[in-house]
């Protein structure tokens, strides 16, 4: 009888273990979502992996690799992607998240299979594409690139990133006269993006267009000051029209903007030598090689710095 009041009174006493464990994979589920809103990552990865621990759950490990990727964490971020494919093979968003992942790594045949795989289950998938464009362009295979980038721009007209990749592989292709057509039509779709005068400036140079060139790197500099690829590919365009006054009055303001600029020391020790100033030269070399630039493996011609200087992330 007493036995009847007590469950009576304070509940059922007694559980099975699929209840118990139940229960304490909700406990953890939702504890690990409270602690990755605030900030919390490392205490949300552990209640995230003991609430693994009692069953594979979707969302579960959806939230683990966002808090992975907020850790730098990319390998384990990868590895759970993973085990989502594998619960939902036929996710699109599932497969795009794991070559987004697979991209950051350097990992381009894995984002190629996944884009593709995307491709089969959804054609019109726009950012697969798009991706696979992007991953074949590390890889090497340009014209694989233009190829899925194209069909991202069939599919979506107004995808200014895409415009603006395939921009940048015609640059590194010698197709000059596309390549400022597409990048016109980035910066028709997104007026103030540095990256597209960037590119269009190299094209206007590489098509024998110096003085356009010009206007388009100083329209960087008066969009954004601290943008370093400006200054670099400006200075770097002054010393090839024997300019070093302009090359040096030019570096100056980047360094007094940066202190820290070792290329802009670099450039600037190049224009000094230029002007015969050997003793300044050197010391622009020396300052440049303090500040970690490895003046050995440069040549003077910076064509393409978006690897090391890229303001942001497609």
């Amino acid at each position: 009888m007493a036995n009847f009041f007590t469950k009576l009174l304070f509940g059922e006493s007694e559980q099975t273990e699929e209840q118990k464990n139940e229960h304490n994979f909700d406990v953890f589920k939702y504890d690990g979502i409270k602690a990755a809103k605030i900030g919390k990552n490392k205490y949300a990865i552990r209640c995230f992996q003991e609430a693994l621990d009692i069953r594979e759950d979707v969302e579960v490990l959806e939230h683990l690799t966002q808090v992975y990727t907020k850790e730098d964490r990319l390998e384990d971020a990868i590895e759970t992607a993973g085990r989502l494919v594998h619960i939902e093979p036929e996710n699109v968003p599932v497969l795009l998240l794991h070559a987004n992942l697979n991209y950051m790594a350097g990992n381009y045949d894995q984002v190629i299979a996944d884009c593709n795989k995307s491709m089969e289950l959804d054609p019109a998938e726009v950012k697969a594409h798009y991706m696979a464009g992007r991953a074949k362009k590390m890889k090497g295979d340009p014209i694989g690139a233009i190829v899925n980038l194209s069909q991202a721009i069939t599919l979506k007209d107004d995808y200014a990133e895409a415009w603006l990749l395939r921009a940048e592989i015609m640059l590194e292709t010698g197709d000059y006269a596309d390549g400022l057509q597409d990048a016109a039509k980035a910066l028709e779709l997104v007026p103030e993006e540095e990256n597209a005068y960037l590119v269009r400036g190299k094209l206007q140079e590489a098509s024998g267009k110096p003085d356009l060139a010009e206007k388009d790197y100083r329209h960087i500099i008066e969009l954004n000051p601290f943008n370093e690829q400006a200054y670099l590919q400006l200075g770097n365009l002054y010393i090839a029209r024997e300019q070093p006054d302009e090359a040096i009055n030019l570096l100056n303001e980047a360094i007094e903007l940066k202190p820290d600029f070792a290329r802009a020391y670099h450039e600037r020790g190049r224009a000094r030598l230029m002007k015969g100033d050997k003793a300044g030269s050197l010391e622009d070399m020396k300052k440049a090689m303090e500040l970690g630039e490895d003046t050995a493996h440069i040549n003077g011609n910076y064509s393409n710095f978006e690897d090391m200087y890229k303001n942001r992330p497609l």
